[in-house]
């Protein structure tokens, strides 16, 4: 079964896709850039890209949007994640957590339109924010979240040790569950 994925996020698409793969699925690329609205909850900012772009892609497709909730925080960035990133980054999150409670949660959703509707799952990787960025591979809040269990940030894992641990593996495990339950 080929599944088409719309991101323009590259390092996104890695992931998903070769996850994709060992279950023995075809993940097409469609790179597409489209406004993300601000919204209070990642639920919200997925299913708005999803209405949003509907009408521009035939046939099925599936978006994801994921957040990093800081506790401390009151769960910012969540929602804002992307824009935090662009703005302050992990070094500015860093500094707002000096002497602060380092608990976080990466939330997924990815969102999923076909023939009978659309459709949402969503993955979490409870864990903490480093003291310092650590690694390499990986983008985003990569080098500084470090999944509970774990002592390496993701940007220090392989591709295949952060999958094990991934917040967005889990979304798609919940999607590829509904796809296998419906066919």
């Amino acid at each position: 079964m080929k599944l088409d994925f719309v991101t323009s996020n590259s390092h996104k698409y890695e992931e998903i896709s070769h996850y994709l793969q060992e279950k023995g699925y075809q993940c097409r690329w469609v790179r597409m850039k489209y406004e993300e609205i601000q919204a209070d909850t990642t639920e919200e900012v997925s299913m708005a890209s999803l209405n949003a772009l509907e009408n521009l892609i035939d046939g099925p497709f599936f978006l994801e949007d994921t957040g990093l909730y800081i506790k401390s925080l009151n769960g910012f960035p969540g929602p804002y994640s992307s824009y935090v990133m662009k703005s302050i980054g992990n070094e500015g999150i860093l500094k707002l957590l000096e002497g602060m409670p380092r608990d976080a949660t990466f939330i997924t959703v990815v969102s999923f339109r076909d023939q009978k509707g659309k459709h949402q799952f969503r993955g979490e990787c409870k864990g903490g924010i480093s003291m310092e960025m650590r690694g390499k591979s990986g983008f985003g809040y990569d080098p500084i979240f470090i999944p509970d269990g774990e002592k390496k940030t993701y940007a220090e894992m392989t591709l295949e040790e952060k999958n094990r641990n991934s917040h967005r593996i889990r979304a798609m495990e919940s999607f590829l569950s509904y796809l296998q339950e419906k066919s």
